[in-house]
């Protein structure tokens, strides 16, 4: 079974990843594999963003000669284009990445951990999709905690993934929301069932 976990910022969708992996799943976090594309795909970032990053003195690169990932996002950052246009560029490798992560996986239950899944090809080879959900005010609360963010900047992210659900349900992914609003042994049972409806239906 191909799984992807997902969700907005702080709904649990780490937890439930967690949960999965417990279950025999092998798991992989989209983010950190984003790292490595990002790595990967160095010299055509370069080659893309370097005169703007030029223009405004700003290092895209490290002293080890990696992408500095914060200074590209000040680049991109509010810029529907150039946003794209690093996404032309990243997102086919970590959609190679993960692939590469699956086939190594042969026959075993794999789980992708990802928010952003429904933008690349990889979305419609999941067997299903399992959308965790919180109400905004309680993933405010665990976000604050959790990450110790400003108000401001967490509820910029929550902007940023406003009609996740949607994006995925127009990807024809077959996507069950489950809410998570309890404790993470709530959260593990209603897994079960959907782990059980998913084998139920082959």
């Amino acid at each position: 079974m191909r799984l992807c976990v997902t969700g907005p910022m702080a709904a649990g969708k780490n937890a439930a990843s967690e949960i999965l992996e417990s279950k025999g799943f092998a798991a992989i976090d989209a983010d950190i594999v984003a790292h490595a594309a990002v790595d990967n795909a160095r010299d055509d970032i370069v080659q893309a963003f370097g005169s703007i990053a030029k223009e405004k003195k700003i290092e895209l690169l490290t002293a080890d000669g990696t992408i500095n990932r914060r200074a590209l996002g000040s680049i991109v950052f509010s810029n529907k284009t150039l946003i794209e246009k690093q996404e032309s560029i990243v997102y086919p490798e970590i959609n190679r990445l993960l692939e590469q992560f699956i086939q190594q996986h042969g026959n075993a239950n794999v789980v992708i951990n990802a928010t952003v899944l429904y933008k690349v090809p990889l979305i419609h080879k999941m067997d299903r999709i399992l959308y965790i959900d919180s109400p905004a005010v309680l993933r405010f609360l665990r976000a604050k905690k959790r990450d110790g963010m400003k108000a401001i900047h967490i509820l910029a992210r929550f902007k940023m993934q406003h009609n996740l659900f949607t994006k995925y349900k127009k990807a024809n992914a077959d996507t069950r929301r489950v809410w998570n609003i309890g404790s993470r042994e709530q959260l593990e049972k209603k897994i079960d069932c959907f782990l059980a409806e998913s084998r139920s239906r082959g």
